[in-house]
This record gives structure tokens, sequence and C-alpha cells, in this order.
């Protein structure tokens, strides 16, 4: 079977193409054909209209000549989020009675600014996942049902490059947190400049600012008295190596990837209770609270090797990377799916 992958971007650092690809890889081991359509990104075919802030979106015969010999298309968020509504009334349109499965990583509701843009499309013919159980339930509210499916995680990433990366940033006694995501307002690095200098601490942001969060992220940078460092050394496997602590200050994640990350990274985490956190910490998932300070330094001074232990087997029943193709499997053999 030919799965086509459409989204607004793809092949990117975001957690919708991290995840995307593991998609794909589950979806290839299962001896499915998967192509990639997106407007940005490098992608097996490129319809700039899909991206968000294009211009104008693509035609519908585009589209539909994209999609002409595939047997199944999964939509990675672009029928989620009206970030290009245009686009999406588009391929809303194409895939009318058509076999899809619409992989929800955000809903416009969860996004104070999308709110009344109104919740996904549905069609008979197509199925709805979301990344954690509140998704679900909300579009279950909405009349709309879904399928969970968590995002899934090696259990056994790469050990990466600790004195090495730690040296490139010019870094060496001193305390590193990392703040391993893209810098937008709902991330809120002002927490993650709060918790470092509390700290004493050098605080690394991994992503770049996005979403016009340059001049904000500017002001915050400028008015603190943190050391920084900016972008990507290595791997991402480096940079967990090179931390001595992740920060998590986000107000609200679809799931938050930097959790299981930390897990299977054995890094401790200080996170901010957003919305989705108390959904993973009822599965039994351990992490510090960004203000306990206190405990967050007696982590530092000696870790909790119990508590990262237990996070691994959390993980390892719930977030496997190993048994997602045997979810998506199920998924596809569900008569719903057809």
């Amino acid at each position: 079977m030919r799965v086509a992958q459409v989204s607004f971007r793809l092949g990117g650092v975001d957690g919708v193409s991290i995840e995307a690809a593991k998609w794909r890889a589950a979806l290839e081991s299962l001896d499915h054909d998967v192509v990639t359509i997106a407007g940005e990104g490098p992608v097996d075919r490129l319809l700039p209209g899909l991206a968000i802030g294009a211009s104008e979106p693509p035609a519908l015969a585009a589209l539909f000549g994209a999609l002409a010999d595939v047997d199944l298309v999964v939509v990675e968020n672009l029928l989620s989020l009206p970030l290009n509504p245009e686009a999406r009334l588009v391929c809303a349109t194409a895939l009318a009675g058509r076999r899809a499965i619409l992989h929800h990583h955000d809903l416009p509701w969860q996004r104070e600014h999308l709110a009344h843009l109104g919740g996904p499309p549905n069609d008979p013919a197509w199925r709805h996942v979301t990344i954690n159980e509140r998704s679900r339930r909300e579009l279950e509210e909405r009349g709309i049902e879904a399928t969970t499916i968590y995002n899934a995680f090696d259990l056994e990433p790469p050990a990466g490059q600790r004195e090495q990366t730690r040296a490139s940033l010019n870094v060496d006694d001193e305390c590193l947190v990392l703040f391993p995501s893209r810098a937008i307002a709902r991330k809120n690095v002002a927490g993650a400049l709060a918790l470092a200098e509390a700290l004493g601490a050098v605080l690394w942001l991994l992503g770049p600012p996005e979403d016009g969060y340059d001049d904000e992220l500017d002001a915050l940078l400028g008015a603190s008295d943190v050391a920084v460092r900016r972008g990507p050394v290595g791997s991402i496997h480096d940079a967990y190596a090179a931390a001595d602590l992740v920060v998590l200050p986000s107000t609200w994640e679809g799931f938050g990837n930097a959790t299981l990350e930390s897990v299977t990274h054995r890094r401790p985490l200080a996170v901010y209770p957003y919305p989705v956190l108390a959904e993973l910490r009822a599965l039994g998932l351990s992490f510090l609270d960004i203000d306990d300070l206190d405990g967050i330094r007696a982590e530092l001074a000696k870790p909790d090797v119990r508590r990262r232990e237990a996070n691994l087997e959390v993980a390892r029943d719930h977030f496997n990377l190993a048994d997602l193709p045997g979810r998506v499997a199920t998924l596809l053999d569900d008569p719903g799916a057809h």
C-alpha cells in the first residue's frame, strides 16, 4: 500500500515533523511505501501552497495530482490547526470520501489565538488519532470519535558526546540547563531564564525563535544576566548528554517530547505543570516541579536513580518506539480505517 503523509512542513526539528518521521518508519517497517507531501521541507512532493504563511493555497488539481497514486493519506496536523485555513479547505475537499487518518498533534481550541476558528473537519471515511487522551475526549465532546496513540521514543538512544559538546559551548564546571525547544511564546523562555538565574546556571536555548518571537526573545535575553548559549551543537543526543538539567517551562504542549526524551536520555527534568502533563504523571512518570528549587538542587547534588529507573519502566510500557509499528498496524486493520 502506498501511504502519503501530508502537512504544512515535514523533515524539520519541530515536534510534528519528528513524530511524522517516526510514523513513516513504522509504516515502512510494515512494508508500506510512504511519500511525503508538504509546503516546506525536504519532502518527496513539494506543494508550497500548503505551507504556513503561503500567499495562496495549492490548486485543488495539484493536490489531487500529488495524491493520485496513493491508497491512504495520513494528515499531520494540517487539518487539525487552521494555520493555513485555505490550504485546510483544499485538503479537506481533496480527501472527501477518501481513506485518511487525521493525526492530531494540536487542536485549535487549545491555542487561545485560534480557538475562534473551529475544530477539524470530519468525514465517514476518515479516522482520527490524537497524541493524548485529553484531545481524544475533547473531540468526543464535539461528536468526533478518535483513538489515542501516544508519541513514541527510542528507549536506548545514542549516548552522545558530553565533554566534547560542553567544550564546544565553552562550558566547564558550570551547571548547564537545556531548553530543548523552539523559542515561541508558549514555550515560556522567561521561566527557563528564571530557573537558570536561581541556580547560577548556563541556559542553552537549543531551538530558534519562530512565529515572530525574535524581538521578544532578544528583549528577554537583553534584560537577563544569565549566561546563554544558543543554537544546536552536534546532535540532539549530544545536547542531552551535555546537560545537567532539562527544563520544559511551557504553558501548553500537545504532548511535550522533552518529558520522554529526558527519561530516555537519563536526565532530570524541571517542568511547568502544563495541562497534558497531568495525564503523563497519571501513567506513573515523575518529574521535578520548576519552582521546587530545593528539590532541583538536591537532584543535581545527588541524582535520584530510583526515579529514573521507574520512569524508564513507564516509558517501556506506554511510549516505546518499538511498539509503534504494532499500534499503527492495529489502527490500519480496524474496519473504521477503511
